[in-house]
């Protein structure tokens, strides 16, 4: 009798209680009704769609299309996926060297990696991929796209493509080659300026860029100037963007990541470690410069350590998560967005050069430079046609490619001029 004394109450005090009760357990309930109405809908599909389909196929499924409707970045990894995944940041890999991205819910090409297959058949950035293997790419997750494209050296694949701003179709049949991940190359342009070209961010790429700059300095060579070309560089490890990009900065922040949760802010500065580059540096951007390429760029922008001569940047400025599961699969997921040391996020607006220098457009130029990728994340404009090859450019002599570069190439050339005789923040290391 004690116990019920002490929890009695009036009528208006326990229907107060009880409302209070039922609000705070609503929430609740709201948490689960989504799941139950999932549920629901898999039993149905299990018990009366036309054809046999498995409960793990249905929950695949459901997790594909859930992370495919969040951005164009976030996605599902069966296991063979994520295995092959693992594989573009390492090592080499079977295939016809691109880099797609589902844009606007077409399979779209970011930029053909340098001197592949691809590059050589001519597709470039912004080219929509229509078929596979005449399968249309309409229904097609990303991650199907690429296991379809890529495949043994010597087999060719047949593609479909739409070029930008264009109303009909072409076919293209590319042969498979072993694509070497090889990020960086150096040439020296003049005597004591250096040209060095990064396609992409991957687990060497900082190795290969302070080798290659060791390799100019030998023998006490003078290192006057250098050409960071980020051009057509469509991204890759946020840990070698920052090491890039310490080896040109003595100190200060690189760059900031800010997710959701506070745990997941997380500040990148320069070592300070006295064996950074000190010579000025011009670095060259376009709309093909995304993700790692930009926070080089934003970075060494930010600080006033280089000049950017070309186009804006494509303005991707998130960073994804790749998050294994328990039974061998994972999801990539985007949890956060960078943010260059001023504190601007580039998110769908890109980086815009200190010298806006649209390449000239002329056929040499489009052939040289894989039509100036004029493709971004937010946009699609303008289509430079492609054009065969001139036999001139065959030559597998480094300095007459160089020569050959320089001549057709008036981005570059306007570097050169910026990095020998205009002021650029240097310091002594």
């Amino acid at each position: 009798m004690r116990f019920l004394t002490k929890v009695s109450c009036s009528l208006a005090v326990c229907l107060a209680l009880g409302s209070a009760a039922f609000a705070a357990a609503k929430p609740e309930e709201d948490r689960f009704a989504p799941l139950k109405r999932f549920s629901q809908v898999m039993d149905l599909v299990e018990n009366h769609y036309v054809k046999p389909v498995t409960r793990n196929e249905l929950i695949d499924g459901a997790i594909v299309g859930m992370l495919q409707q969040l951005d164009p970045h976030s996605s599902f990894l069966s296991k063979d996926e994520f295995k092959e995944m693992q594989v573009s940041t390492s090592g080499e890999f079977g295939g016809i060297g691109i880099e797609i991205s589902m844009e606007n819910g077409r399979l779209t090409v970011i930029s053909p990696i340098d001197d592949t297959p691809a590059d050589k058949a001519g597709i470039k950035s912004g080219d929509v991929i229509l078929e596979i293997e005449g399968e249309s790419t309409q229904d097609m997750t990303l991650v199907d796209a690429v296991q379809k494209i890529r495949g043994p050296k010597g087999k060719a694949v047949s593609l479909t493509l739409l070029h930008k701003d264009q109303q009909k179709p072409f076919k293209v049949k590319v042969v498979r080659d072993t694509i070497p991940i090889i990020s960086v190359k150096a040439n020296e342009v003049e005597p004591g300026y250096l040209y060095i070209r990064l396609n992409r961010f991957n687990e060497n790429t900082t190795a290969e860029l302070k080798q290659a700059l060791a390799d100019y300095q030998k023998g006490g060579k003078q290192l006057k100037g250098t050409i960071l070309d980020l051009r057509n560089n469509p991204g890759g490890l946020l840990e070698q963007a920052v090491n890039v990009s310490d080896v040109f900065l003595p100190s200060g922040q690189i760059v900031s990541i800010k997710g959701k949760n506070q745990e997941q802010e997380k500040i990148f500065s320069a070592k300070g470690d006295g064996a950074d580059v000190a010579s000025p540096l011009v670095v060259l951007i376009n709309s093909g410069s995304a993700s790692a390429s930009e926070i080089v760029a934003g970075a060494l922008k930010d600080h006033k350590r280089a000049l950017l001569v070309g186009e804006k940047t494509f303005g991707k400025g998130s960073v994804q998560t790749v998050i294994p599961l328990s039974d061998g699969s994972g999801i990539k997921l985007t949890t956060a967005l960078y943010y260059t040391p001023s504190g601007r996020s580039i998110q769908a607006e890109g980086i815009e050069p200190d010298f806006m220098v649209p390449i000239q457009d002329t056929e040499s130029d489009r052939d040289k430079l894989s039509a100036n990728h004029q493709f971004r994340e937010r946009d699609l404009t303008r289509h430079l046609e492609n054009k065969k090859k001139k036999a001139s450019e065959a030559t597998d002599d480094p300095k007459q490619k160089m020569l050959d570069q320089l001549a057709r190439d008036n981005q570059l050339k306007l570097a050169l001029e910026l990095v020998k005789y205009f002021p650029i923040k240097t310091y002594v290391p």
